[in-house]
């Protein structure tokens, strides 16, 4: 008879209860793919769309090969694909930040694929990639690691490929391994740097004059890689937004309980609020702010401080002294004034760096004043030095702020305790500040997820074996079946100024103010605000009625008829 000691080793490497029983979830699969035991790799025809961006004539001087080859014609489904070829080399890597699913993408890509193809792994990330880093992907690999959260089966990191020398040591790879298509997983960044990639890969890469395929597949946690119906929210986002959903709710249960205390929990998301908007919606929380209502509205960071206020003290003069105010991760970038300063100083940095690296910690504020107009210099003395060091801090690899470093909640706690105060002095006023970020990225997928990711996994593979390059993979018609598709990379991109220069990226899709979801949330912010109207959206499910709801922003913004997705 085993003891408890000896059961309790079992556990031990990614073998909890828990985890054994969630890799043997069957996966629903899009009919497209035929057999759910044995999905078959399918054939991409044009639908009959066709990519436009605003910066479309400079993106095809830039990228002529790729435009040229899929005249940037969304692909849809063409039946199986009956002669795929066998002899296929395919790199697979995930670039960015993690999130719920990567591991059924791998899954599925191994599926399709099937035995007369042979699937390498990447490590970690683009780097990996630069640095040869290659190995082969066994079945029995797959087998592990599917329905499992995270990205450490391959690891991950944010190694932009832009210089001559690192393209020159991925073509290098793409030659020693003998790679026949790159694959890669990530978010708007990273599906940027796959459509260069694309177009640097296109020919000329092997002996015959040939060249290797390279495809995108849409992870973020933020859901700002989107494309209307073409591309209705990029994976890890459900999964994220039902661990917040339910830590969130947790909290306004225990603002109920306690009855005094204010909890400002800032979300990540980085630069848009669909994070805020999904869990807002799972959770009807007393304050919810979106920042791009707050950028069209040109909101200044007195008048949120001051809405915020206002509601504490209505509240409390019915007799709730407490509640919950949902923050967005990217706020700060979206306060007109502060998105005028903190364009400055992206600038001045850029332009000023090795100046501004040999500067004293204690004197970089002072350089950095002094390199701004005489407004933005106020602004930015005026701020807590809490507030000032992170605005100067390095930006990440893509140019970008790192604004989850930012302590908005806690600005904003402060600075509502002082405007409560001066509106009314006896108004009771207790605030607690959270961050819910990282705790969100590498749960196990939701359902949602687990069967998306596995689906883009399928269908990515298939683009491979029909020939195509630079091309996105997607899952359309989520609530009746689900249809694979696929979204040319140079009808997503325009023109956007990063590191101070103009740089060709996949914008972020913004919460749009007259989106279905939005709507939604306008209608009701009021009554949350007003009583305590919220609920618990409890843990995420894999089994049972709740385990195939969707997100809610997807179901309000596509017109679905119900929460559930429904693939196969």
């Amino acid at each position: 008879m085993s003891t408890l000691s000896d059961e309790l080793l079992k556990t031990e490497k990614h073998n909890s209860i828990f985890e054994s029983t969630v890799r043997a979830l069957a996966l629903p699969v899009c009919a497209a793919f035929g057999d759910a035991a044995r999905p078959l790799p399918i054939a991409f025809a044009a639908s009959g769309r066709v990519l436009h961006t605003r910066d479309g004539d400079k993106v095809a001087a830039k990228f002529p090969d790729s435009v040229k080859a899929s005249g940037n014609a969304v692909l849809a489904s063409a039946g199986v694909n009956r002669n795929a070829p066998r002899g296929r080399r395919v790199a697979v890597l995930f670039s960015g930040g993690p999130a719920a699913g990567g591991h059924n993408v791998v899954y599925g890509l191994k599926r399709v694929l099937g035995a007369g193809n042979t699937l390498l792994g990447v490590r970690p990330g683009p780097k990996g990639l630069i640095h040869g880093n290659l190995f082969e992907i066994t079945e029995a690999d797959t087998e592990l690691i599917i329905n499992t959260g995270g990205f450490d089966f391959l690891g991950t990191d944010r190694t932009k490929i832009k210089t001559d020398a690192q393209f020159n040591h991925v073509k290098e790879t793409c030659l020693k391994h003998a790679l026949d298509a790159i694959v890669v997983i990530g978010g708007d960044d990273s599906n940027t740097n796959a459509a260069v990639l694309a177009e640097f890969l296109f020919k000329g890469v092997k002996a015959d004059g040939t060249g290797v395929q390279v495809i995108g597949v849409p992870k973020t946690i933020d859901g700002d890689l989107q494309s209307g119906d073409l591309l209705p929210i990029s994976f890890g986002f459900d999964t994220a937004t039902k661990i917040y959903g339910e830590m969130v709710g947790n909290l306004l249960q225990d603002t109920r309980s306690s009855l005094k205390y204010w909890h400002f929990i800032k979300l990540m998301g980085r630069s848009a609020s669909h994070v805020a908007l999904e869990v807002a919606l799972q959770t009807k929380p007393a304050i919810t702010l979106i920042s791009e209502e707050i950028a069209e509205k040109k909101q200044s960071l007195a008048a949120i401080v001051d809405q915020i206020a206002q509601a504490v003290t209505s509240r409390a003069a019915k007799g709730l002294n407490h509640g919950v105010v949902l923050i967005p991760e990217g706020l700060i970038e979206f306060i007109p004034e502060m998105n005028a300063l903190i364009a400055e100083l992206n600038d001045a940095l850029a332009r000023h760096a090795a100046q501004f690296a040999a500067v004293a910690d204690a004197e970089k504020a002072a350089f950095a004043e002094g390199q701004l107009t005489p407004d933005n210099a106020r602004l930015l003395a005026s701020l807590p030095a809490y507030v000032v060091r992170m605005l100067l801090a390095d930006r990440d690899s893509h140019g970008n702020l790192q604004v989850s470093l930012i302590p908005t909640e806690q600005l904003l706690a402060d600075m509502v305790k002082a405007r409560v105060k001066a509106i009314d002095a006896h108004v009771p006023f207790a605030a607690h500040r959270h961050f819910l970020g990282y705790e969100g990225r590498c749960g196990a997928p939701t359902l949602f997820d687990a069967a998306y990711t596995y689906n883009l996994g399928l269908t990515a593979g298939s683009l491979i074996l029909d020939g195509r390059t630079g091309y996105m993979a997607t899952i359309t018609d989520l609530d009746c079946g689900g249809a694979p598709r696929a979204i040319p990379l140079t009808g997503l991109l325009n023109i956007e100024r990063r590191h101070g220069v103009d740089e060709f990226v996949i914008e972020k899709a913004l919460v749009k103010m007259d989106s279905p979801a939005m709507r939604y949330l306008l209608s009701r912010r009021a009554a949350w605000t007003a009583d305590d109207l919220f609920c618990s959206p409890g843990p995420r499910q894999l089994w049972g009625s709740a385990a195939r709801q969707m997100p809610i922003c997807v179901a309000l913004n596509s017109d679905a008829k119900s929460l559930e997705f429904r693939i196969g």
